[in-house]
């Protein structure tokens, strides 16, 4: 009997963060939760981040993931926009470094390529592909945020096994070794 592994996908966000949870025994791929945190609400960025932090150890908590994969932020052309990011996404690998869970980053590009075989598709027909993938005739949430934390969580199960791409940390050890450009 082949082992279930439970991967946990992050849409990281200072807006809404989405997340989807998939369970993977053999071949089979099993949609196990997806929502999302409205963070717009909360007055400040130190709050929101505040929040990321605990909901990602939640969620850790509550469905003990194998593996957690996150969404890359982007290069855009606001600095302020990819530096509030990076600091959401870092909050979310923290977490998941704090609970000794593994991590993996991937690109926008490539979790549209893993789920639609098109590095440009919309979140719609992102959304889409997710519905036929795990036989789901609705979404439990009307935010496409969690949708793209799903697809990270799917994108992850696919390229299982082949993530020498994409970095990937075991710990805090794992990720300065290779970042040493990181530490001061």
């Amino acid at each position: 009997m082949q082992s279930e592994k439970i991967i946990l996908g992050i849409d990281p966000g200072t807006t809404i963060m989405g997340f989807g949870i998939i369970s993977v025994q053999g071949s089979k791929m099993e949609l196990v939760s997806m929502h999302e945190l409205i963070l717009k609400k909360y007055p400040n960025h130190e709050t929101k981040l505040k929040y990321i932090f605990e909901r990602t150890l939640s969620l850790i908590d509550e469905f003990h993931p194998d593996e957690v994969a996150l969404e890359a932020p982007f290069f855009g052309k606001n600095v302020q926009s990819m530096l509030k990011l990076g600091r959401a996404q870092g909050v979310a690998m923290a977490a998941s470094l704090y609970r000794d869970v593994p991590i993996t980053e991937y690109s926008p590009k490539k979790i549209k390529m893993a789920i639609t075989g098109n590095g440009n598709a919309s979140k719609e027909q992102v959304a889409g592909m997710l519905k036929t993938l795990l036989k789901l005739k609705e979404f439990p949430t009307k935010y496409l945020d969690a949708s793209d934390g799903l697809a990270v969580a799917v994108c992850h199960h696919f390229n299982s096994g082949n993530v020498s791409q994409e970095k990937s940390y075991t710990g805090w050890d794992s990720f300065l070794k290779q970042n040493p450009d990181r530490l001061k």
